[in-house]
């Protein structure tokens, strides 16, 4: 699982075994040793990894599915929901603000685009308060941010 998660994040950023190599002060054979499976890095190495990719060392390792710390949980993602439906409904309430021109109504196709557009918005403001406000001993190998 580490070999294929190292992999995969060293090609999502575009390092090659080399500069990665280079980053982290070990030759492109030991960074492929890793990746194959056929040598473990040590703790260290772990850990500049895992602040390198700005992912968890539990996700590097295999041992989460989440990357970050401040990923967002199932309760989360209820929030969000109900908190864009709030904003959605807000739109066609004629007592509220009317966000368009001579009272013009949204089309279909523009509500999914804000709906979209509103739902990236808000997970990431969650994303980011998590990660403000998560205290540094539950950060993990991410409390150097």
């Amino acid at each position: 699982m580490f070999g294929q998660r190292l992999h995969d994040l060293r090609t999502e950023n575009a390092y090659t075994q080399e500069t990665l190599g280079e980053k982290l002060g070990v030759s492109p054979k030991t960074i492929g040793t890793w990746e194959r499976g056929t040598r473990e890095p040590p703790m260290k190495a772990i850990d500049r990894l895992a602040k390198l990719f700005d992912v968890s060392a539990d996700y590097l390792m295999g041992r989460s599915d989440k990357r970050h710390y401040y990923s967002l949980t199932e309760k989360d993602q209820k929030s969000i929901d109900e908190e864009l439906e709030r904003i959605i409904n807000g739109l066609d309430d004629k007592s509220g603000v009317n966000f368009f021109k001579n009272d013009a109504e949204i089309s279909d196709h523009d509500r999914e685009l804000l709906v979209a557009s509103l739902r990236s918005s808000l997970a990431l403001a969650h994303e980011m308060a998590k990660k403000s406000f998560t205290p540094k001993k539950y950060r993990g190998s991410e409390s150097g941010d």
